[in-house]
């Protein structure tokens, strides 16, 4: 067995600090065979492992954590719906883009969804990001300012 199966393996474990920690360190493997046991980790019972789950497979970049990235964008915690956002820019998939569209509603998640819609660069983005430039949080408004021009720079 090496290194990435027994972080697999941990992943499945009673612990929830072990299992957020395999997490952690499946996601700095970037091997692909993390990417089905981490889409599992997207249904823990521990917000932070579903977060780490969420991350790790961002860092992967592999299409098939795309769905299951879009269903944790309604997770009930704030920080699992931040980390899907922005795995689902860091994949780049356009199958994402209308989850995020429908996202961007979502007062606790706005900045990543906006970046996550920047990185994939896809145009059907323009209109909800260029109302987002109208937003009452800073941050949102700028995060929306820089993804369009990142669409028009495509």
């Amino acid at each position: 067995m090496d290194e990435v199966e027994r972080r697999i393996k941990a992943l499945g474990g009673k612990d929830e600090v072990v299992r957020r920690a395999a997490a952690r360190a499946l996601r700095d493997t970037g091997d692909p065979r993390a990417v089905e046991p981490l889409i599992r980790g997207l249904e823990d019972e521990g917000w932070r492992v579903r977060k780490a789950a969420a991350r790790g497979l961002g860092k992967i970049g592999d299409p098939r954590a795309v769905k299951p990235l879009v269903r944790a964008l309604e997770d009930k915690n704030e920080w699992v719906r931040i980390y899907a956002a922005r795995a689902l820019g860091q994949i780049k998939d356009p199958r994402a883009v209308k989850p995020l569209i429908r996202a961007l509603e979502d007062k606790n998640v706005r900045q990543s969804v906006a970046s996550a819609l920047g990185k994939i660069g896809d145009p059907r983005a323009v209109e909800t990001l260029t109302q987002a430039l109208g937003d009452k949080d800073m941050v949102v408004r700028k995060a929306a300012g820089r993804a369009l021009e990142k669409i028009q720079k495509k």
